[in-house]
């Protein structure tokens, strides 16, 4: 997808910044006062998800490692920035999902309501804030990697833009970028073996968003780190059990996601050769009922719900499988077709109905349909 420039007036946007409320910790944005979504834009409908939350500190579910009774705080207390959205790798990509939906949408209805949100989290003070609770004893693996990719994913988006706003923010986020650099510096050494989990703690999908966030802002060292333990981990893999796929609270896809990763380090040729004996199974008839999307019976549920995000991963998992592909490979029509199955599944269940999938599923979304990690 091509990206856009922020054309928005830099005098308008600091007015917003410098007028804007603050000091309005732990409330998020009044949807009701905000513009309507413009009929058939999807994107809309994320934003508003992402601003009603980005600031709404209640429910919380938090995983804080206690030195002593002094660490007993409010979540805006523990991490000032990002403290909303139930949990703080929900808040950081739901932060992203409002700085990508502004560099590639600058007409967007809710420009003045994303500008000030953004600005009531990325100050100096806050991510000083974020940093000291990342420095405390007993945090090492603190958000490890999942949290820890898609706050370098965050990075990323305000490095690309050549707003002066977004660069001030960039600039504002740094320490808590350096300090996240370096932890996984220190980890993928000691990372004998990957994680092929369905969740949170997947090294394959952390991998690919670290991997662009360091081709972007030009970390030679981190990308040979990632590139090298991408190679050890899944040149050799073979027959990937797809048909085991989904496990009952998967929001990732273990095999796709892999996949998707090994487009990203391979040539085009490799890749084609490394696929045909990692997924056999893709037909090359253009069919898509091959991969079935997930159900979920229970919206409401906080685990079962994840199944919606696997579609939407999924989607675009396929798409970049594609991508890698030259034209022509008689796989792509069965991966296209797959992958417009699951995000037409996966989007239509993005809604504000439960806050179980509202607070995240609006950032899957965005970065599907906005083509995010494919060039």
């Amino acid at each position: 997808m091509m990206k856009f420039s922020m054309l928005v007036p830099l005098a308008a946007l600091s007015c917003l910044v410098a007028c804007g409320d603050a000091g309005n910790q732990g409330r998020s944005a009044d949807v009701a006062a905000l513009p309507e979504a413009r009929p058939g834009v999807v994107e809309d409908r994320f934003a508003l998800l992402a601003l009603s939350c980005i600031h709404k500190e209640y429910p919380n579910k938090i995983g804080h490692y206690m030195n002593s009774a002094s660490d007993v705080g409010a979540p805006s207390e523990l991490t000032p920035a990002f403290y909303g959205c139930f949990d703080w790798h929900s808040s950081v990509h739901g932060h992203w999902l409002l700085a990508r939906l502004l560099t590639l949408d600058p007409e967007t209805p809710f420009r003045d309501a994303i500008v000030s949100g953004l600005a009531q989290s990325f100050t100096t003070e806050n991510i000083a804030g974020e940093v000291a609770y990342y420095q405390a004893p007993g945090r090492a693996s603190f958000e490890r990697p999942y949290g820890m990719a898609w706050y370098l994913q965050l990075v990323a988006e305000l490095h690309e833009s050549d707003n002066e706003l977004m660069q001030q923010w960039r600039q504002t986020l740094a320490p808590l970028e350096t300090e996240i650099v370096a932890r996984i510096k220190a980890w993928l050494p000691n990372l004998v073996y990957p994680i092929r989990l369905g969740t949170h703690n997947q090294s394959a999908f952390a991998f690919g968003l670290m991997l662009d966030y360091a081709r972007t802002v030009g970390d030679a060292e981190l990308e040979q780190a990632i590139v090298d333990k991408s190679l050890e981990f899944h040149k050799g893999d073979r027959r990937c059990p797809l048909g085991y796929e989904p496990s009952g609270e998967d929001f990732l896809s273990p095999c796709l996601m892999a996949a998707d990763l090994m487009r990203r380090v391979l040539s085009e040729r490799d890749f084609a050769i490394w696929l045909s004996e990692f997924l056999p199974g893709i037909p090359v008839d253009g069919s898509g009922d091959w991969l079935e999307p997930g159900v979920v019976r229970d919206a409401e549920d906080g685990k079962l719900v994840h199944l919606d995000g696997v579609n939407l991963s999924r989607a675009w998992a396929l798409e970049g499988i594609a991508a890698g592909l030259s034209d022509g490979d008689p796989r792509q029509g069965a991966l296209a077709a797959a992958a417009a199955l699951h995000r037409e599944t996966g989007i239509a269940a993005v809604s504000d109905e439960h806050y179980s999938g509202s607070h995240w599923l609006g950032s899957f979304a965005t970065y599907l349909v906005t083509r995010r990690g494919i060039n």
